[in-house]
Protein backbone atom coordinates (compact mmCIF):
# COMPACT_ATOMS: atom_id res chain seq x y z
CA UNK A 1 0.00 0.00 0.00
CA UNK A 2 1.03 3.37 -0.85
CA UNK A 3 2.02 5.04 2.38
CA UNK A 4 0.42 8.43 2.92
CA UNK A 5 2.45 11.09 4.54
CA UNK A 6 -0.80 13.33 5.55
CA UNK A 7 -0.06 15.65 7.93
CA UNK A 8 2.97 17.08 5.23
CA UNK A 9 1.22 19.18 2.91
CA UNK A 10 3.25 22.32 1.48
CA UNK A 11 1.56 25.31 1.27
CA UNK A 12 1.67 26.13 -2.50
CA UNK A 13 -0.04 22.73 -3.14
CA UNK A 14 -2.98 23.80 -0.74
CA UNK A 15 -2.98 27.81 -2.10
CA UNK A 16 -3.62 26.05 -5.64
CA UNK A 17 -7.16 25.32 -5.10
CA UNK A 18 -9.27 28.40 -6.31
CA UNK A 19 -12.80 28.54 -5.75
CA UNK A 20 -13.73 31.47 -8.75
CA UNK A 21 -15.04 28.43 -10.82
CA UNK A 22 -17.03 26.63 -8.45
CA UNK A 23 -18.27 29.82 -6.62
CA UNK A 24 -19.62 30.81 -10.46
CA UNK A 25 -20.96 27.55 -10.65
CA UNK A 26 -23.03 27.62 -7.46
CA UNK A 27 -24.58 30.57 -8.65
CA UNK A 28 -25.83 29.18 -12.19
CA UNK A 29 -27.23 26.22 -10.20
CA UNK A 30 -29.40 28.25 -7.35
CA UNK A 31 -28.03 26.05 -4.50
CA UNK A 32 -30.98 26.08 -2.19
CA UNK A 33 -29.08 24.49 0.95
CA UNK A 34 -28.43 26.14 4.16
CA UNK A 35 -25.10 27.04 5.80
CA UNK A 36 -23.23 24.06 7.30
CA UNK A 37 -21.05 26.76 9.46
CA UNK A 38 -20.62 30.05 10.69
CA UNK A 39 -19.35 32.69 7.65
CA UNK A 40 -15.25 31.86 6.96
CA UNK A 41 -13.09 33.59 4.91
CA UNK A 42 -13.61 31.03 2.10
CA UNK A 43 -15.20 27.93 1.06
CA UNK A 44 -14.93 25.01 3.84
CA UNK A 45 -11.91 22.72 3.15
CA UNK A 46 -12.07 19.07 3.41
CA UNK A 47 -9.78 15.86 3.87
CA UNK A 48 -11.11 13.21 2.11
CA UNK A 49 -9.98 9.75 2.02
CA UNK A 50 -11.43 7.10 -0.19
CA UNK A 51 -10.20 3.34 0.65
CA UNK A 52 -9.82 0.85 -1.53
CA UNK A 53 -11.71 -2.53 -1.29
CA UNK A 54 -9.61 -4.21 2.02
CA UNK A 55 -8.33 -7.70 1.54
CA UNK A 56 -10.73 -8.77 4.84
CA UNK A 57 -13.88 -7.24 4.90
CA UNK A 58 -14.77 -7.93 8.15
CA UNK A 59 -11.55 -7.39 9.88
CA UNK A 60 -11.92 -3.53 8.37
CA UNK A 61 -15.19 -2.86 9.63
CA UNK A 62 -14.22 -4.39 13.14
CA UNK A 63 -11.34 -2.11 13.52
CA UNK A 64 -12.91 0.66 11.67
CA UNK A 65 -15.64 0.81 14.24
CA UNK A 66 -14.00 0.06 17.65
CA UNK A 67 -10.85 1.61 17.20
CA UNK A 68 -10.67 3.85 14.33
CA UNK A 69 -13.36 5.88 14.26
CA UNK A 70 -13.09 6.51 18.63
CA UNK A 71 -9.27 7.48 17.50
CA UNK A 72 -10.45 9.92 15.01
CA UNK A 73 -13.27 11.12 17.57
CA UNK A 74 -10.70 11.82 20.40
CA UNK A 75 -8.89 13.85 18.12
CA UNK A 76 -11.14 16.18 17.10
CA UNK A 77 -10.77 19.45 19.51
CA UNK A 78 -6.95 19.26 18.08
CA UNK A 79 -7.67 18.67 14.91
CA UNK A 80 -10.79 21.34 14.38
CA UNK A 81 -13.10 19.67 12.00
CA UNK A 82 -16.23 20.03 12.65
CA UNK A 83 -17.99 17.54 10.54
CA UNK A 84 -17.34 14.22 9.71
CA UNK A 85 -19.20 12.22 6.78
CA UNK A 86 -19.10 8.38 6.54
CA UNK A 87 -20.12 6.68 3.44
CA UNK A 88 -20.09 3.21 2.46
CA UNK A 89 -20.28 2.03 -1.13
CA UNK A 90 -22.16 -1.10 -2.30
CA UNK A 91 -22.12 -0.95 -5.81
CA UNK A 92 -21.44 1.36 -8.94
CA UNK A 93 -24.72 3.12 -10.45
CA UNK A 94 -24.55 0.04 -13.14
CA UNK A 95 -24.94 -3.13 -10.45
CA UNK A 96 -21.05 -4.20 -10.68
CA UNK A 97 -18.55 -4.24 -7.37
CA UNK A 98 -17.83 -0.67 -6.47
CA UNK A 99 -13.68 0.15 -7.02
CA UNK A 100 -13.48 2.33 -3.71
CA UNK A 101 -15.13 0.70 -0.67
CA UNK A 102 -15.60 3.74 1.70
CA UNK A 103 -14.93 7.72 1.70
CA UNK A 104 -14.66 9.53 4.89
CA UNK A 105 -14.39 13.20 4.90
CA UNK A 106 -13.62 15.69 7.67
CA UNK A 107 -14.76 19.36 7.38
CA UNK A 108 -13.01 22.27 8.47
CA UNK A 109 -14.53 26.15 8.31
CA UNK A 110 -11.52 27.05 6.05
CA UNK A 111 -8.27 25.86 4.43
CA UNK A 112 -6.53 27.73 7.17
CA UNK A 113 -8.11 25.78 9.80
CA UNK A 114 -7.46 22.46 8.02
CA UNK A 115 -3.77 23.14 7.51
CA UNK A 116 -3.06 23.91 11.12
CA UNK A 117 -5.13 20.75 11.77
CA UNK A 118 -3.07 18.94 9.67
CA UNK A 119 -0.24 20.00 11.68
CA UNK A 120 -1.44 18.57 14.79
CA UNK A 121 -0.09 15.76 16.85
CA UNK A 122 -3.57 14.27 17.39
CA UNK A 123 -3.97 14.28 12.68
CA UNK A 124 -0.41 12.27 13.21
CA UNK A 125 -1.94 9.57 14.91
CA UNK A 126 -5.39 9.36 13.24
CA UNK A 127 -2.99 9.36 9.86
CA UNK A 128 -0.48 6.60 11.11
CA UNK A 129 -3.66 4.53 12.22
CA UNK A 130 -4.78 3.84 8.68
CA UNK A 131 -1.87 0.97 7.66
CA UNK A 132 -3.17 -0.98 10.02
CA UNK A 133 -6.44 -1.58 8.40
CA UNK A 134 -6.86 0.23 5.27
CA UNK A 135 -5.04 -3.24 3.63
CA UNK A 136 -6.37 -2.49 0.23
CA UNK A 137 -4.83 1.01 0.04
CA UNK A 138 -6.26 3.94 -0.43
CA UNK A 139 -6.48 7.74 -1.78
CA UNK A 140 -6.49 10.67 0.56
CA UNK A 141 -7.28 14.05 -0.86
CA UNK A 142 -8.01 17.74 -0.06
CA UNK A 143 -10.83 19.48 -1.35
CA UNK A 144 -12.92 22.57 -1.02
CA UNK A 145 -16.69 22.68 -1.06
CA UNK A 146 -18.20 24.12 -4.41
CA UNK A 147 -20.99 25.21 -3.13
CA UNK A 148 -22.82 24.93 0.76
CA UNK A 149 -22.93 21.52 2.42
CA UNK A 150 -25.37 20.89 5.01
CA UNK A 151 -24.32 19.56 8.51
CA UNK A 152 -25.88 15.90 7.06
CA UNK A 153 -28.45 14.21 7.64
CA UNK A 154 -31.11 13.36 10.45
CA UNK A 155 -31.63 10.12 12.24
CA UNK A 156 -32.00 7.87 9.09
CA UNK A 157 -28.84 7.55 7.22
CA UNK A 158 -28.97 8.89 4.00
CA UNK A 159 -28.69 6.56 0.71
CA UNK A 160 -26.19 8.65 -1.85
CA UNK A 161 -25.30 8.55 -5.79
CA UNK A 162 -22.07 9.79 -6.02
CA UNK A 163 -20.02 10.71 -9.26
CA UNK A 164 -16.02 10.88 -8.75
CA UNK A 165 -14.71 13.02 -11.90
CA UNK A 166 -11.22 12.07 -13.05
CA UNK A 167 -8.91 14.63 -14.41
CA UNK A 168 -10.61 15.77 -17.56
CA UNK A 169 -8.62 16.04 -21.49
CA UNK A 170 -9.46 19.78 -20.64
CA UNK A 171 -10.61 21.45 -17.40
CA UNK A 172 -11.90 24.61 -18.61
CA UNK A 173 -14.15 22.85 -21.37
CA UNK A 174 -15.31 20.51 -18.23
CA UNK A 175 -16.06 24.00 -16.21
CA UNK A 176 -17.95 25.76 -18.72
CA UNK A 177 -20.02 22.82 -19.43
CA UNK A 178 -20.69 21.45 -16.08
CA UNK A 179 -21.84 25.19 -14.57
CA UNK A 180 -23.53 26.32 -18.20
CA UNK A 181 -25.06 22.95 -18.90
CA UNK A 182 -24.73 19.82 -16.30
CA UNK A 183 -25.64 21.84 -13.15
CA UNK A 184 -28.67 23.57 -14.62
CA UNK A 185 -29.72 19.93 -15.94
CA UNK A 186 -29.85 18.19 -12.71
CA UNK A 187 -31.35 20.77 -11.22
CA UNK A 188 -34.26 20.88 -13.28
CA UNK A 189 -34.70 17.27 -12.61
CA UNK A 190 -34.32 17.22 -9.08
CA UNK A 191 -37.94 16.97 -8.15
CA UNK A 192 -38.40 14.05 -10.77
CA UNK A 193 -35.26 12.37 -9.48
CA UNK A 194 -36.29 12.67 -5.72
CA UNK A 195 -32.79 13.99 -4.22
CA UNK A 196 -33.01 15.98 -1.41
CA UNK A 197 -29.94 17.82 -1.65
CA UNK A 198 -26.47 18.04 -3.94
CA UNK A 199 -23.31 18.64 -1.99
CA UNK A 200 -20.47 19.47 -5.12
CA UNK A 201 -16.33 19.22 -4.37
CA UNK A 202 -13.55 20.01 -6.10
CA UNK A 203 -10.20 18.21 -5.71
CA UNK A 204 -7.16 20.99 -4.72
CA UNK A 205 -4.27 18.02 -4.16
CA UNK A 206 -3.79 14.68 -2.66
CA UNK A 207 -2.47 14.93 0.65
CA UNK A 208 0.95 14.56 0.41
CA UNK A 209 0.66 17.63 -1.87
CA UNK A 210 1.11 16.07 -5.53
CA UNK A 211 -1.71 16.69 -7.81
CA UNK A 212 -5.07 15.46 -7.01
CA UNK A 213 -5.76 11.85 -8.08
CA UNK A 214 -9.30 12.63 -8.61
CA UNK A 215 -10.70 16.39 -10.40
CA UNK A 216 -14.18 16.94 -8.62
CA UNK A 217 -16.92 14.92 -6.93
CA UNK A 218 -21.30 15.49 -6.98
CA UNK A 219 -23.40 13.68 -3.88
CA UNK A 220 -26.95 13.28 -4.83
CA UNK A 221 -28.51 12.74 -1.56
CA UNK A 222 -32.01 10.61 -1.06
CA UNK A 223 -33.82 9.80 2.04
CA UNK A 224 -33.64 6.44 1.83
CA UNK A 225 -32.36 3.57 -0.92
CA UNK A 226 -35.70 2.98 -1.65
CA UNK A 227 -36.18 6.61 -2.75
CA UNK A 228 -32.93 6.25 -4.40
CA UNK A 229 -34.04 3.33 -6.40
CA UNK A 230 -36.90 5.22 -7.42
CA UNK A 231 -34.97 8.00 -8.47
CA UNK A 232 -32.43 6.84 -10.94
CA UNK A 233 -35.06 4.68 -12.46
CA UNK A 234 -36.32 7.99 -13.49
CA UNK A 235 -36.35 9.38 -17.03
CA UNK A 236 -34.90 12.78 -15.27
CA UNK A 237 -31.97 10.94 -13.89
CA UNK A 238 -31.47 9.34 -17.27
CA UNK A 239 -31.04 12.38 -18.81
CA UNK A 240 -28.59 13.74 -16.28
CA UNK A 241 -26.64 10.08 -16.47
CA UNK A 242 -26.41 10.12 -20.24
CA UNK A 243 -24.93 13.95 -20.06
CA UNK A 244 -22.32 12.92 -18.61
CA UNK A 245 -19.86 11.60 -21.14
CA UNK A 246 -20.83 14.98 -22.84
CA UNK A 247 -17.99 16.92 -20.53
CA UNK A 248 -16.66 13.99 -18.19
CA UNK A 249 -13.29 13.41 -21.19
CA UNK A 250 -11.16 11.91 -18.10
CA UNK A 251 -13.88 9.16 -17.18
CA UNK A 252 -15.75 9.08 -13.89
CA UNK A 253 -16.94 6.56 -11.01
CA UNK A 254 -20.51 6.85 -10.18
CA UNK A 255 -21.27 4.82 -6.73
CA UNK A 256 -24.09 3.66 -4.90
CA UNK A 257 -23.61 4.16 -1.30
CA UNK A 258 -25.14 5.11 2.16
CA UNK A 259 -24.48 7.15 5.38
CA UNK A 260 -22.82 5.61 8.31
CA UNK A 261 -23.23 6.33 11.52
Amino acid sequence: MRRMTMWLVSASALAACSPAADKNAESRTGDTTSAAAPASAGPMAIVTVLYNQPKDTAAFEKYYASTHLPLVKANQPEIGFVRADLTKFSSTADGKKPPFYRQAELYFNSMDDLKKGMGTAGFKKVADDLANFATGGLTGMIATASNTHETGSGDAPAAIVTVIYKTPKDTAAFEKYYSETHLPLVTSNKNEVGFERAELTKFASNLDGTPASRYRQAELYFPSMAALKKGVATPGFKKVAGDLSKFATGGFDALIGAETK
